[in-house]
């Protein structure tokens, strides 16, 4: 894993904290948005954004950039206060969050928000949209790569599936996405409402090569991200078992927060259990 020092993964694991403190910060002050999801894919945004993708925030359309689609668009909050943490707009615009005329709506809108590449919230949908930009970047000669983030709770739509099938037959091996596994959705646990499993295996028997991973170790999503960059010939996805909720205690594994904001008094427990996480 190129440049992970000790201190590097240290500074990582500080960058999704914060990325964390400013979810739930954000979605109290707004009254309105999606914590549990956000929460849960913190550390793979941070691995992403700050030592595996190619981007710049100083052009956020510029033409060799990686691809990041969010595919599982209620977690907006987390991708907004990662695209703060790396410089693509100000700290001040998270606290517009949810407002009418907020360029930073509930889910991502691509027109009015730099790094955002795709407009999403209707799951099920993102996969597809992943494949066309890297098969396009495969036709036009382009070497960078396309990252999508699923839900698990998305993967009982079909159109997920119509796009692995697509995706392995034109062995676009450019195309890396990534499940955050945390087994819980908006109605309660995805064994309940229309049980996925077995994940690992499904994707092996489209052809996808599949790798299983801890969702919040960085330093082992970094190195899954890496391998996915030397399979050839078939599309990968880094099955990452995740918490839904992670590091806020009463939070964890609760589909009640899936959508609903914290109050000042939950905001100020949630801060206090991430602030411990660091000192």
């Amino acid at each position: 894993m190129a440049g992970l020092t000790p201190q590097t993964i240290d500074d990582l694991k500080a960058t999704a904290n914060r990325i964390r403190r400013r979810i739930v910060t954000t979605i109290s002050h707004a009254g309105v948005g999606h914590p549990g999801g956000s929460l849960s894919a913190a550390d793979i945004l941070t691995a992403l954004y700050f030592h595996v993708m190619k981007v710049d925030p100083g052009r956020p359309e510029w033409p060799e950039r990686d691809r990041f689609i969010l595919s599982k668009g209620h977690g907006a909050a987390g991708l907004y206060a990662t695209l703060v943490e790396r410089g693509f707009f100000s700290e001040d615009l998270l606290d517009t969050f949810g407002c009418i005329d907020s360029p930073l709506q509930v889910h991502p809108d691509m027109h009015f928000v730099p790094g955002i590449e795709l407009s999403s919230g209707a799951l099920g949908q993102g996969l597809s949209v992943a494949l066309g930009l890297a098969l396009a970047a495969r036709l036009d000669g382009a070497s960078h790569r396309v990252y999508c983030l699923l839900g698990d709770g998305e993967c009982q739509e079909g159109q997920v599936w119509e796009a692995a099938e697509a995706a392995a037959h034109y062995k676009v091996d450019n195309l890396t996405a990534i499940l955050d596994y945390n087994r819980v959705q908006l109605m309660g646990t995805v064994d309940e409402i229309m049980e996925i499993a077995p994940m690992p295996d499904k994707w092996r028997s489209f052809n996808w090569h599949v790798i299983e991973v801890d969702g919040h170790d960085i330093p082992a999503l970094i190195d899954a991200l890496e391998q996915a960059q030397a399979v050839k010939g078939r599309p990968t996805i880094l099955v990452a078992r995740t918490v839904k909720g992670k590091g806020v205690s009463y939070m964890e594994g609760q589909s009640a927060w899936h959508g609903r904001p914290p109050d000042d008094e939950e905001l100020a427990q949630a801060l206090r259990e991430l602030e411990g996480e660091i000192s």
